[in-house]
C-alpha cells in the first residue's frame, strides 16, 4: 500500500485526511505555444508548414502564394495570379529544396490557381483620376519654375516642375 506524501495528508483529531495534489505550476503561454510548434512540425501536416511558409517561399512569392493542402507528399500551392503562378513553377525545385531543408514530407508540388477571400481589394480609377495631381479643376493651375509655361499645381507640388520638364529629367 503507498503513502501518500506530507503536503496530500492532513490529520486531525485522531485521523488523518487525505487532499487532491497540488496542481502542477502554470506553464507560460511562450512555453505552450513553442510544444504546439513543435507537436505541428513533427506530425508533418499542413499547420507546420503554414508557420514556416514566409522562410520557404521567400519575401517576394509568400504574400502571393499559399498552401492548401497536403496529401500523400504531394503540396497544392493556391497562387492569386497567373504570374504568380508562373514563378510557382519556375521555382518549383528550389521551393522542394527549401521545404526539404525545414523538414517538410513533400515529395511533390501541384501549383493552382486560388483567390483568397480576404485578398486587398484595389482602387478604383474613379478614386486615382479624383486626386490625380494633372487635375487642373482640383489643383488650380500654376507656372513651372524650370520653363515658365503654365502647369497643374498638382503636379509641381508632386515633382516642382510641370510634367513636360519632368519627363524630359527622367530621359536624361
Amino acid at each position: 500500500m503507498a503513502v501518500a506524501p506530507d503536503q496530500q495528508r492532513r490529520r486531525l483529531q485522531g485521523l488523518e485526511i487525505l487532499q487532491q495534489a497540488p496542481p502542477a505550476p502554470a506553464a507560460p503561454l511562450s512555453d505552450c505555444l513553442d510544444s504546439v510548434s513543435r507537436q505541428w512540425r513533427r506530425d508533418g501536416g499542413l499547420a507546420g508548414l503554414w508557420q514556416d511558409w514566409p522562410a520557404i517561399a521567400g519575401d517576394q512569392l509568400a504574400p502571393h502564394c499559399r498552401p492548401l493542402s497536403l496529401r500523400r507528399g504531394v503540396l497544392t500551392i493556391g497562387a492569386s495570379h497567373p504570374q504568380w503562378r508562373q514563378a510557382l513553377q519556375y521555382n518549383r525545385l528550389q521551393l522542394l529544396a527549401a521545404l526539404k531543408s525545414k523538414g517538410h514530407p513533400v515529395r511533390d508540388l501541384r501549383i493552382q490557381q486560388h483567390h483568397s477571400v480576404n485578398q486587398a481589394r484595389l482602387e478604383s480609377e474613379a478614386n486615382i483620376w479624383a486626386r490625380h495631381p494633372s487635375r487642373t479643376d482640383v489643383h488650380g493651375m500654376g507656372t513651372c519654375p524650370s520653363c515658365g509655361r503654365p502647369a497643374p499645381n498638382g503636379e509641381i507640388k508632386l515633382w516642382t516642375v510641370c510634367g513636360f520638364c519632368h519627363r524630359q529629367r527622367l530621359s536624361s
